[in-house]
């Protein structure tokens, strides 16, 4: 069905509307355009951006999907509409999973003079009220990340997360000399969240020898997960949260106990598996999605053990039932997960509990927590199942000034006394919340757990914690 021209005339709040023309440069090919209008009304003129697609990404749900789409625009806050343009490809054309990216040195379309046929292109496409000074100028924004290469090796459906996959990248990471600039990660996303990366670990290339002559992403040289490392930017200000009863645990670890950690969100799980080799913890941890949890353990190194165990559940009831009941028991089984919790023990406390937990609706944008759990009960029910001198770690994306403040407010009704971290990418809060004053005895015993932690975390964010 041909599109009427003066459907763009207007804005239309969260309207998406995509469709295909004719490649103006290339006869036998397609572009794909697709249009967003902000759910927000613009209070001036409105402003039109438009964005070309990386060559060689146009089936990435960054940009091949309307919740991609929007994630572009709400980053550019002062845009009302925008319009991306890219070669047309569908997912069901290219070869999976063995579909390698590698970043061009120059995008085509600008080669195929796209600065000249765009123009009457997206003119067509601006509101009329954006020509009340005159002809516009529709600025075309730039995509720049640091990937180099990446290639999809494991694609599935989880009940809750829905479509899911895991990729293999290589990233710049700034001309540091660990590998000549040179760095492997793998990324486990959603696609509900085509922008956030859920979780991300480096990895290794399994070969004789060091150097990484011959090693690529998609080349004969195989990859296994590194956990020694948190790469993830909040992960490693949340394991910073511990310096503020490391003695505590110190002294727990002196007299023969294990520190328990509960982990609410696993993802690929790289928290739970970094406390449990790195620092000693024994660790419970927490996730509605089995499918999430069977592709940590494929693909991302988490092992079940004597001292992870692993439960299938919703967050916020297991805490109530660890409240209530003193166990947590999950008795089935499936991909080989069973979740129980040790030696039966009455009255089980945490020395930490990390909640890593995000907001199920995208629509305006990453959030975390989920508002289920800005809720008194929910908290009480989270100091109820910590020990003494336990701690909650949080990782905080805050939708608005309003949601963090409320969210502090909560958070200092309940507990003896809150921290923050800053993590510095314009987006993350950590907070630390203490079930009771953080008092303890001196001694030489005390520090053999800060010294750990600060031998795996760098030392910024022990010294970054703040006091609210």
């Amino acid at each position: 069905m041909a599109l009427d021209a003066s459907t763009f005339e207007t804005l239309t709040p969260s309207r998406f509307i995509s469709f295909t023309i004719p490649h103006p440069a290339c006869s036998n090919s397609l572009l794909r355009v697709a249009v967003l209008d902000s759910p927000l009304q613009p209070n001036e003129l409105p402003r039109v951006g438009a964005m070309l697609v990386p060559e060689g990404r146009e089936i990435d749900w960054i940009f091949s999907t309307e919740l991609g789409h929007l994630q572009l625009l709400l980053s550019s806050p002062e845009i009302s509409r925008l319009i991306l343009i890219g070669n047309n490809f569908k997912q069901g054309t290219l070869p999976f999973p063995r579909l390698v990216y590698q970043r061009p040195l120059e995008c085509s379309l600008h080669q195929q003079g796209f600065e000249v046929w765009s123009k009457p292109l997206l003119l067509a496409l601006s509101p009329k009220s954006l020509f009340k000074r005159g002809i516009p100028e529709v600025p075309v924004l730039s995509y720049v990340d640091n990937l180099v290469s990446s290639m999809v090796v494991h694609q599935c459906v989880g009940m809750h997360v829905g479509e899911m996959l895991v990729e293999d990248v290589e990233i710049e990471n700034g001309g540091e000399v660990l590998h000549h600039g040179r760095e492997f990660r793998r990324r486990l996303r959603f696609k509900r969240m085509p922008n956030l990366i859920q979780t991300e670990i480096c990895i290794v290339p399994v070969k004789d020898g060091g150097g990484l002559d011959g090693v690529c992403i998609g080349g004969n040289v195989g990859f296994v997960p590194d956990l020694k490392v948190l790469v993830h930017p909040y992960l490693g200000p949340m394991v910073a949260g511990l310096v503020l009863n490391s003695e505590y645990v110190a002294g727990r670890i002196q007299n023969g106990f294990k520190p328990k950690a509960l982990c609410l969100g696993v993802g690929g799980g790289a928290l739970a598996s970094f406390l449990r080799t790195q620092l000693g913890f024994e660790v419970m941890a927490v996730d509605s999605d089995r499918e999430v949890l069977r592709v940590a353990q494929e693909y991302f190194g988490l092992e079940e053990s004597k001292f992870i165990h692993v439960v299938v559940g919703d967050a916020f009831e297991s805490l109530k039932k660890i409240v209530c009941q003193g166990k947590l028991q999950d008795d089935s089984e499936v991909n080989g997960f069973s979740g129980h919790l040790v030696e039966d023990e009455v009255n089980v406390k945490f020395d930490v509990v990390m909640v890593d937990l995000d907001s199920s609706d995208m629509r305006n944008g990453v959030s975390s927590p989920p508002i289920e759990f800005v809720r008194k009960d929910v908290l009480l029910a989270a100091k109820l199942v910590l020990c003494e001198f336990g701690i909650l770690v949080i990782n905080v994306i805050p939708p608005s000034r309003y949601f963090y403040d409320n969210l502090v407010s909560h958070f200092q009704e309940v507990f003896h006394e809150l921290y923050k971290i800053d993590v510095g990418n314009g987006e993350n809060f950590v907070l630390i919340a203490t079930a009771s004053p953080l008092v303890f005895p001196a001694g030489d015993c005390v520090n053999s757990f800060l010294r750990r932690l600060k031998s795996v975390i760098p030392e910024a964010y022990l010294n970054s914690i703040t006091k609210i």
